[in-house]
């Protein structure tokens, strides 16, 4: 956040139960340029510092209903770029040097020194102008070359990278939808990982794998004595998701009557262990998943209208592999370089022969299949340079997708591009080297040059 000058302007929470210093410690900050909120009590702080983001907090340490090594905690488990200066009396400086550990930034004696504030606020906010440059960056490659490990450069991903930079900052439910293999968790996980929850659990659940009575078990947890088998308590993903992110595969397959408890759930933001009548609040981000058409389920009676537009907030479409071909040589560097780390290979590269194998290849299982093929070719690689032979047959066997004549792929080497234009050249003059220079727009020489450069002589 900035102020009308550009200038970065700190958020920050000052804590304090004696109101009367809390307000006068506001007052300097705000002078400065800072945009304060006041708690005046621990209990109010635990509140703000859950409900909003935070880049500093300023906290007595001993206050009646909530101390300050509770802030601390929450300020790092919410928000754990943002710095924590703590105020203490001669007798807490045990307490000081604890909520240093947690990770306070300093403390300060009372009655504060106001220039010793203004210097340790102005280290604060340098802080944050670097954390905030970095972020700023961040976004400018996620931009050019993924989103948070989601790979791709084509014009359907940008549009889903634009839609998560959108996203990941809100509480906001999520759909999204997509055919095995696309990446919808992988989606999922970034929007937990940029979010202001990212501090807490993101916790997955596939509801195609399960029976109704298990799923709603895992869903909401149960009591000792629920059913047959239920020897202990036992708690549900969604208490396990609390202040975190519930992600729920496969949502599409989910029983009707756990719809119905879901959709509860949704509304009520409250939960009942299967054997209990007592609620249990929960603050949860939903994003759920499926490959199956909703709608559809819908018409079909077998997926709940209500529970649906709950779901739908925000609607992500992940595309097939074979529609965002673009991204498949970008995809093949970055799982090259994966398995070359994870198994001690040394794989440069594969020949144009084998790149365009696996560009005009359909993939079905989309990025998981090209991931699953890359790695077993990276494993039972013989030499540093992937060939066509190292490919799983029916990739190998893969028919051209139609318009496809040279082979040429977007992101291939620029001497790759060059050696195969020349040598379709070439076989379009029946080897005529002149005529196939001025087709060319080069001269003889040049082109003698080239072929010598390529071995195509």
């Amino acid at each position: 956040m900035a102020d009308t000058n550009g200038k970065l302007q700190l958020r920050v929470l000052v804590v304090d139960d004696h109101e009367t210093d809390a307000e006068a410690a506001a007052e300097v900050l705000r002078r400065v340029g800072c945009d304060c909120r006041v708690a005046t009590s621990g209990k109010e702080g635990l509140e703000i510092v859950r409900e909003g983001e935070i880049d500093l907090v300023l906290t007595d340490l001993i206050m009646h209903d909530a101390n300050g090594l509770e802030i601390v905690e929450e300020t790092k488990r919410y928000w754990p770029d943002a710095e924590v200066l703590v105020f203490t009396g001669h007798a807490s400086i045990d307490t000081a040097v604890e909520a240093m550990r947690k990770g306070a930034m300093t403390y300060l004696e009372k009655p504060l020194n106001i220039e010793v504030l203004r210097t340790l606020v102005a280290k604060a906010a340098e802080k944050q102008r670097l954390v905030r440059e970095s972020a700023d960056l961040k976004r400018q490659m996620d931009k050019r070359f993924g989103f948070e490990g989601i790979v791709g450069q084509s014009q359907p991903m940008q549009r889903i990278f634009d839609v998560l930079g959108q996203i990941s900052g809100t509480n906001a439910t999520a759909l999204i939808q997509g055919e095995s293999g696309t990446g919808k968790e992988l989606v999922a996980r970034a929007l937990h990982n940029n979010s202001p929850r990212r501090a807490r659990a993101f916790v997955g659940l596939n509801c195609a794998a399960l029976s109704e009575g298990i799923l709603e078990s895992e869903l909401f947890g149960h009591e000792k004595g629920a059913f047959t088998g239920a020897d202990q308590q036992r708690r549900g993903r969604f208490e396990y998701a609390d202040h975190g992110t519930l992600f729920l595969d496969e949502v599409g397959d989910m029983p009707i009557t756990t719809q119905i408890k879901l959709l509860r759930v949704i509304e009520e933001r409250e939960i009942m262990r299967v054997g209990s009548n007592t609620p249990i609040k929960v603050d949860v981000r939903l994003v759920a998943a499926t490959n199956q058409n909703l709608e559809e389920l819908v018409r079909q009676k077998t997926f709940r209208e209500d529970l649906y537009f709950r779901l739908n907030v925000v609607r992500l479409y992940l595309p097939p592999l074979r529609e965002r071909r673009d991204d498949i040589p970008l995809l093949i560097e970055h799982f090259l370089a994966e398995f070359n780390r994870q198994h001690g290979k040394s794989v440069k590269g594969l020949t144009p022969e084998a790149r365009r194998a696996l560009y005009r290849y359909a993939w079905p299982g989309n990025v998981r299949e090209l991931k699953n093929c890359i790695e077993a070719m990276v494993v039972t690689a013989r030499g540093d340079v992937l060939d066509a032979a190292d490919l799983p047959p029916h990739v190998a066997a893969a028919p051209a997708p139609a318009g496809e004549t040279t082979g040429i792929l977007p992101g291939m080497p620029m001497d790759d591009v060059e050696r195969i234009h020349i040598t379709a050249t070439l076989e379009m003059t029946r080897g005529n080297r002149e005529e196939a220079a001025r087709l060319l727009k080069i001269g003889e020489r040049t082109l003698y040059r080239k072929l010598d450069k390529y071995g195509l002589k």
